[in-house]
């Protein structure tokens, strides 16, 4: 009997490892050997023998929706593939068709992919209402009374891009529930890192890209569309792929497929997605569970070296509350130092928004962590 990987013995599956201490997940993420392994088997089969066999790509692409579904608690019917969250987003936007008073409510401090397809609703008359963070944490009992008669969509990052802070998906989605909102999750920053199930956070939409946490390649992610607002959203981008009988090329029936795959307009990103496919396979195998609770505990480590150094930390830390993100707050000169210095020694970080971010994955070391914060220069 095969005895299960320890989750250090993955560390060997991402060769980045050789090269730098990579804690740059919130931004793009190194993808691992089985993903590479499995993009260039499909590339070598096109080169020798172009589509011949095309019918082994929509299994293979099918295979990876059943994953996707399986991921986050939903029926592959419910999965589209899409190129990046924001176009997901847009689809869910521009498909809901709010008019003239509707309101939709958000977070000021979301991601710009999760506040442009909202704020282009304006010349609709559709109001954009955004709910401040508190050094980057949110009250949600503010945003749940900001909920009227007249909010038609609740849309909300599952983990806020600076800060970390982690949101109550199910409380929100309760609350969206009972008076009848459309709940809409960019997870693109907790997708792959904590677990998420759709049909208990009562979520109506859903979408992320596979190059961050979820460990894919970029330009394959996938949207989850509800089987209720799939039938009532409109389709805004319509391609030959988006209806039922597609190879009946000469009928001209735009009859849209049942399922949330009537998104999926044209020809898909195959060998993304099969990358895609690798990648959730290594999660899965080796648990969402048990990388959630090693990230929380890397990010906790790091949270208390940072402050021995002196400096102050943008955000929370509390199991329920906190992510995988760090951000440490410093004076623009300093920022821009550290950051130069810690190129310098192979330690892959981001600046944003006046803040350096850290972002460690599963197979990262309390060492690489250790090798960060001695690069810090004390604070006076």
């Amino acid at each position: 009997m095969t005895r299960p990987r320890s989750i250090d013995s993955f560390r060997t599956d991402f060769p980045v490892t050789r090269h730098l201490a990579y804690l740059n997940h919130a931004a793009t993420a190194p993808i691992s050997t089985r993903v590479a392994d499995a993009m260039k088997n499909h590339l070598e089969e096109v080169l020798h023998f172009g589509t011949h066999h095309w019918q082994d790509w929509v299994s293979a692409v099918e295979s990876v929706r059943r994953k996707a579904a399986a991921l986050i608690g939903a029926d592959s019917r419910e999965v589209a593939f899409i190129k990046n969250t924001s176009e997901g987003l847009s689809f869910i936007a521009n498909g809901l068709e709010l008019g003239p008073g509707d309101k939709v409510v958000s977070v000021d401090g979301e991601f710009p992919a999760n506040i442009y397809p909202w704020m282009n609703l304006r010349n609709q008359g559709v109001e954009l209402a955004l709910v401040p963070l508190q050094n980057g944490v949110l009250n949600e009992e503010d945003l749940i009374e900001l909920l009227d008669s007249r909010t038609k969509v609740l849309t909300i990052s599952f983990v806020q891009f600076l800060s970390g802070y982690r949101a109550d998906l199910k409380r929100l989605g309760a609350a969206c529930k009972q008076r009848n909102i459309t709940f809409v999750v960019d997870a693109i920053q907790g997708l792959g890192a904590f677990p998420l199930d759709v049909r208990q956070c009562q979520i109506d939409a859903l979408a992320a890209d596979g190059h961050k946490w979820l460990l894919g390649p970029e330009g394959a992610g996938f949207l989850y569309c509800s089987s209720n607002l799939t039938q009532t959203l409109r389709v805004s981008e319509v391609g030959w792929t988006s209806v039922q009988n597609a190879s009946d090329y000469l009928s001209y029936s735009l009859n849209l497929r049942h399922s949330a795959a009537r998104f999926e307009c044209g020809t898909l990103n195959t060998v993304g997605i099969i990358g895609l496919g690798a990648a959730l396979d290594l999660l899965s195998e080796v648990g969402i569970e048990q990388i959630s609770s090693r990230i929380l505990d890397l990010t906790d480590h790091l949270w208390r070296r940072v402050e021995e150094r002196g400096y102050p930390l943008y955000g929370v830390r509390s199991s329920s509350e906190s992510s995988g993100i760090l951000s440490i707050s410093c004076e623009p000169d300093r920022l821009k130092q550290i950051f130069s210095t810690l190129r310098k020694e192979n330690v892959e970080v981001s600046a944003r928004c006046g803040k350096l971010r850290v972002s460690p994955h599963f197979y990262n070391t309390v060492e690489e962590l250790d090798r960060l914060a001695e690069l810090l220069p004390p604070q006076s």
